[in-house]
């Protein structure tokens, strides 16, 4: 078997084996609090488990999002437990690994081609790298936490504090939830008819590139001027040349509908851009 069919595999023992590894640190760090908040925790964290195990046995974009979501949560559990006077080495190098794993390039691919057809290939688009300098960590922060901390105030009888959490903590979720959901839907896309590029993030729509007005698919060069739709994204961005320009809708920040447009020329950033480039040579489009 080739790695990519064993992969899944190896992500889902990793994550059946959490309640295994930092399960018992998390266990005795909740079993000193009140009997309420010990059980809205196990709750909780068994809801969570489950929910991830379902994202990795059906895969999906939004399992994509889940995961990216929970596997962060297991190490801060496992942190948490270990502030709280319950340190344990495996808790916190397995959750550690087990976020590394869904954090994998091979984890967005395995999850984002579930419902894909079967004569197409979706390569999934790296992350801008300006959310990753903090937006999306506090994003995710309050998606995780905010609920999260409410909840258990409550279940401590800090009525309070506990609603006032809860209450942003929801509304911060519900409004940050769709954004975090979005780049998990942002990906290259072989087709037979050509190529795809679908990113909420650039374009308002995906585009579709017919075979025949491709010229070249190819790793980018330095000081090319073509449009560029990267965001910034770290990594070799692949450029694609048209035979002639394509209409497209850009998204721009504050205008909801988006700038009109039309380029033969424009940059992404796939996670993996050797494999894309193969897979585009396979199927008969040109590779420079």
């Amino acid at each position: 078997m080739t790695f990519q069919r064993l992969f899944p595999w190896l992500l889902r023992a990793a994550w059946v084996a959490l309640p295994f590894t930092a399960g018992p640190a998390i266990e005795a760090a909740v079993r000193q609090h009140s009997f309420p908040v010990q059980v809205v925790a196990a709750v909780g964290l068994w809801a969570a488990w489950a929910l991830g195990l379902v994202a990795t046995l059906v895969p999906h974009p939004l399992g994509l999002t889940a995961l990216r979501i929970l596997g962060p949560g297991t190490l801060a559990a496992a942190l948490a437990a270990a502030v709280d006077h319950h340190a344990s080495v495996l808790a916190v190098a397995w959750t550690a690994g087990v976020t590394a794993l869904i954090l994998l390039p091979d984890t967005a691919l395995y999850l984002v081609n579930g419902p894909a057809y079967p004569n197409e290939r979706r390569y999934p688009l790296r992350v801008p790298a300006p959310l990753l300098l903090g937006p999306l960590e506090l994003a995710w922060a309050v998606v995780v936490g905010g609920p999260a901390v409410g909840v258990l105030l409550l279940a401590a009888r800090a009525w309070v504090a506990g609603g006032i959490v809860s209450v942003l903590g929801i509304a911060g979720a519900a409004l940050l939830l769709r954004p975090l959901h979005g780049l998990s839907r942002r990906w290259f896309v072989l087709v037979p008819a050509g190529v795809v590029l679908h990113d909420p993030i650039s374009l308002a729509d995906p585009v579709l590139f017919r075979k025949q007005i491709v010229e070249t698919l190819r790793a980018a060069p330095a000081g090319t001027d073509s449009l560029d739709l990267t965001q910034r994204a770290a990594g070799l961005p692949l450029e694609l040349i048209l035979l002639e320009k394509v209409p497209m809708v850009l998204v721009k920040p504050g205008e909801r509908l988006g700038e009109s447009g039309a380029s033969a020329r424009l940059l992404f950033t796939p996670t993996r851009p050797g494999a894309v480039l193969a897979d585009a040579a396979t199927r008969r489009i040109p590779v420079g």
